[in-house]
């Protein structure tokens, strides 16, 4: 069975080096708040060309202290509205839900699977504040035409980078392109930690300076707590075994990018829409290679019996869960087809030629099953 994705064999690579870092964190008996975070903070903040980068919990933090230390600011008010991808995980809706802002949902682009700009300029009404751009699946949302709208309606514009780790349009990567962006370093992303983990970047030192006393108790500095504030930090392991993955990281998103391209030229486009490859000086992360068939359901398990295991992302759009009943008479045409539709093949690095030969076929073998 080819997994969907092989985490053992992933990190296995590194393992000399997860040793000596453990090895180099339990000697230091600093294990929160310590050199390795601080160290991961700098280096990370350096590869997405920001001023700041804080390491927090997990992703769904990222976006909701980024949102908070806006509230905080006032830069935002109770009850804004934020315009989110209708095809998007769940974490980032739950993050505006959170903050007692108002979710509204925008359908995306069937080429792109990110929000489509136009789309999002129809949504705008009169309590709008601010356009949350996913970048689904390792790829760019539309982020010039999006800040062209941003700054023509006055809107905050804030980057869901949680799957796009390394993605870039020229020199400038995801977590770059807008006031503050939240990514997730959960195992399976492209930057993945042995744990749990996340990170919000942004140029706007003040912003920095709220998210870090919220994510820490309020607390600027100990026993004194200016905000009401909460427990989200990255812990020192998590950012020593992820200080040496992100040496790795461009690395990573080119295998990545090769099997996209094998995948891309060989699959039968008769029975498959295949997801875009794009060219010149854009860099798709390929979190994720998703298709789309019509035949999805049937395909998964004819993939399934060729021995290749297959994800659906996502089952289930955001307006038809029960965390969100409220929006059920919501029509999102495009969102609900894609619900319908979308299947993850296998996609990381190690994965082998004869392995991805092997899903190529497994796929090109059901027009004729």
């Amino acid at each position: 069975m080819i997994p969907f994705l092989d985490l053992r064999m992933l990190n296995s690579r590194f393992e000399n080096e997860f040793a000596a870092a453990l090895q180099s964190v339990l000697a230091s008996g600093w294990y929160i708040h310590g050199e390795e975070c601080r160290a991961f903070e700098a280096e990370f903040a350096g590869y997405c060309g920001v001023a700041h980068a804080v390491g927090v919990g997990n992703g769904l933090d990222a976006l909701v202290l980024i949102l908070r230390a806006l509230l905080e600011a006032g830069r935002l008010q109770p009850g804004d509205e934020v315009l989110v991808p209708g095809n998007t995980f769940i974490a980032s809706v739950l993050a505006v839900s959170a903050c007692g802002l108002k979710v509204r949902l925008v359908e995306p682009e069937l080429s792109s699977f990110n929000v489509d700009p136009r789309a999002v300029e129809a949504a705008i009404g009169t309590r709008t504040r601010v356009i949350l751009a996913v970048h689904l699946y390792g790829r760019l949302a539309d982020m010039e035409a999006l800040a062209e709208i941003a700054k023509r309606h006055d809107l905050l514009l804030l980057e869901d980078a949680a799957q796009a780790h390394g993605a870039r349009l020229g020199p400038r990567r995801a977590g770059a392109w807008s006031l503050a962006a939240g990514f997730s370093m959960f195992p399976g992303k492209p930057l993945g930690a042995l744990g749990d983990g996340g990170m919000v970047t942004t140029n706007d030192t003040e912003l920095a300076t709220i998210i870090r006393s919220l994510q820490s108790y309020g607390s600027p500095v100990k026993y004194q707590h200016d905000r009401k504030g909460c427990n989200s930090r990255l812990d020192e392991l998590q950012a020593a075994f992820l200080r040496i993955k992100l040496r790795h990281l461009d690395a990573d998103n080119q295998a990545r990018h090769e099997i996209a391209v094998r995948y891309s030229q060989n699959l039968d486009r008769r029975i498959l829409y295949l997801p875009e490859l794009r060219s010149g000086d854009e860099v798709h992360a390929w979190h994720l290679y998703v298709v789309r068939s019509e035949y999805r359901n049937a395909l998964q398990q004819h993939l399934l019996k060729a021995g290749v295991q297959t994800l659906i992302h996502y089952p289930t759009p955001i307006h038809r869960q029960a965390a969100y009943s409220e929006m059920r008479e919501l029509s999102l045409p495009v969102t609900e087809m894609l619900s319908t539709q979308v299947l993850s093949l296998p996609i990381y690095p190690g994965l082998s030629v004869p392995q991805i030969d092997q899903v190529i076929n497994a796929c090109n073998s059901f027009m004729a099953s």
